[in-house]
């Protein structure tokens, strides 16, 4: 599960990466909203731990800027500002849930789980582009109504680009993804499994365009 963590406070956010990659959770930190807003709409996080109080942009706006663009990833707001004022703003502008600093880590870690499950839950269990399904409850591709005989890291490729349509999703982002804790994924190992799974996915209505310079974004035909 990735997280995309936006916090000023270097030492803070530091400590905070450090519990939640104990706790399981790969975690990317940015201390400013203007790039958050970018990497949110080009990479799938399954959620985002957002600071109220950040330098130019503030956490709120970024939030109410999110919510605009329609990217509906969990959001927890992790703030000093402990106001009914700020609860009731954020929460407003489209935030899953507030905690105050100082935390515990442990009451982090299982809020994160429940939003992340919940989020989950509500999503629909089928993505679909052009003829391609992916039932997400089965783990079972088709296109055209014919089973699709993917690998474990070509589905999650496609997944990732199917969730993030119309967006791009960061070549780089998308290598760390893959990478399993003493396996890791180079961005030329994504060129290949793309590269396989564009064979894969011939005729069924959906194409994986290369960006140059950023990564790929999927588009229907």
């Amino acid at each position: 599960m990735r997280i995309l963590l936006v916090e000023d406070d270097t030492l803070l956010a530091d400590s905070i990466r450090e519990g939640l990659e104990k706790g399981g959770f790969a975690v990317d930190r940015l201390n400013a909203a203007e790039p958050a807003v970018s990497a949110l709409g080009l990479t799938h996080y399954d959620l985002a731990i957002v600071d109220i109080g950040l330098p130019g942009m503030s956490g709120l706006d970024l939030i109410r800027r999110l919510r605009q663009r329609n990217i509906l990833v969990p959001v927890l707001i992790l703030t000093a500002r402990d106001g009914l004022d700020d609860r009731i703003s954020g929460l407003d502008l489209g935030a899953d849930d507030y905690m105050v600093k100082p935390f515990l880590l442990p009451e982090l870690l299982a809020r994160l789980r429940a939003l992340i499950r919940r989020s989950r839950s509500s999503a629909s269990s089928e993505l679909t582009a052009g003829t391609i399904r992916l039932d997400l409850a089965r783990r079972v591709a088709t296109a055209n109504g014919e089973s699709l005989e993917l690998t474990g890291r070509e589905w999650e490729i496609l997944q990732q680009l199917m969730l993030a349509m119309p967006n791009v999703v960061n070549k780089q982002k998308m290598a760390e993804s893959l990478s399993e804790w003493e396996n890791e994924i180079t961005a030329n190992a994504v060129e290949i499994y793309v590269s396989r799974l564009r064979s894969k996915i011939q005729g069924g209505g959906i194409e994986i365009r290369t960006i140059r310079g950023i990564g790929y974004r999927l588009d229907e035909l």
